[in-house]
């Protein structure tokens, strides 16, 4: 088989495990929420949510209807035998995961109204890569962005002198606007930056942390604890059904902004958090970091 079919073979199966298996740390989150709550209503739906999980991996078909659109994020080593070709045998995957997994064909024509039929479309899946000098490896992370948690999305300029208040303030009036209609318990993205565009891109960006990693700047860290706390005391619960637990986490990603310029965004996960992670090798051994495999 060529080695450009073997490579689609294997992104097909991490198509797969990410549309059918949460990561890890997202199973343990929803567990600590579990045991968090109190009232047996609140509790009966993070039962539901397991039993879920538990039936999409024994039969290997999607933990949510809505399998999203399709969105990678490649750090690609500059010496990686499939550097060439890798953004087209992604297009392709996505294309045949459609039918195999099978995915919920969901790439529509924004002005026709016509859905493709196989999740691929004009820059569907979105495609992000960054290089990496030296290295020989493909480390790529899948997000599955589902309608409702992508529904709530917000961006907007701020004056400079407002600062960070001001898009925290952005940031809890989504949530408690939006947050119950996007399947909570959540998790927030935040981008912070001097472009429109930088922002939105750092604020789905954030969302590929693990939960509880915290940003490497320690004043940073502490205002994602802070606003987690006041986003878990709106009270919204799973399912919008009231809780203790709104949000699993919150992440802030931040670039230098010029002076005139302050730009907030927050995107939403919702509590089927699916993300997945593949390390490529050049030999096509591969490891999935975020999944028991």
């Amino acid at each position: 088989m060529p080695i450009h079919e073997k490579l689609k073979g294997i992104l097909i199966d991490f198509i797969r495990v990410s549309v059918t298996e949460l990561p890890l740390d997202v199973i343990e989150a929803l567990k600590h929420a579990y045991e968090a709550e109190k009232a047996p209503f609140i509790k009966s739906v993070y039962e539901a949510y397991f039993k879920n999980l538990e039936v999409a991996r024994a039969e290997r078909i999607p933990l949510c209807q809505d399998t999203g659109l399709i969105e990678f994020f490649v750090k690609a080593g500059t010496k990686s035998p499939f550097l060439d070709y890798i953004e087209d045998t992604l297009v392709e995957a996505v294309r045949e995961a459609t039918h195999k997994v099978p995915l919920r064909p969901n790439a529509v024509h924004p002005f026709k109204n016509i859905n493709t039929g196989d999740n691929t479309g004009s820059r569907i899946p979105f495609v992000h890569v960054e290089l990496v000098p030296g290295s020989a490896d493909l480390d790529i992370y899948i997000y599955i962005a589902g309608g409702g948690s992508s529904f709530p999305a917000s961006a907007r300029s701020f004056l400079p002198g407002l600062g960070f208040k001001a898009i925290k303030n952005l940031v809890i009036e989504t949530v408690a606007n939006w947050g119950m209609n996007a399947c909570p318990p959540l998790m927030i993205g935040i981008g912070i930056a001097g472009t429109l565009e930088i922002a939105a891109l750092l604020s789905k960006k954030a969302l590929l942390r693990k939960i509880g990693e915290r940003n490497l700047d320690p004043d940073v860290a502490q205002l994602e604890e802070e606003l987690k706390n006041e986003l878990n005391n709106l009270g919204i619960g799973a399912q919008g059904l009231g809780g203790k637990i709104t949000v699993l986490d919150v992440f802030i990603e931040y670039a230098h902004r010029h002076p005139a310029t302050l730009f907030g965004a927050v995107s939403i996960g919702c509590w089927a958090n699916r993300r997945g992670r593949i390390v490529i090798h050049p030999d096509l051994s591969y490891e999935l970091p975020l999944h028991r495999r």
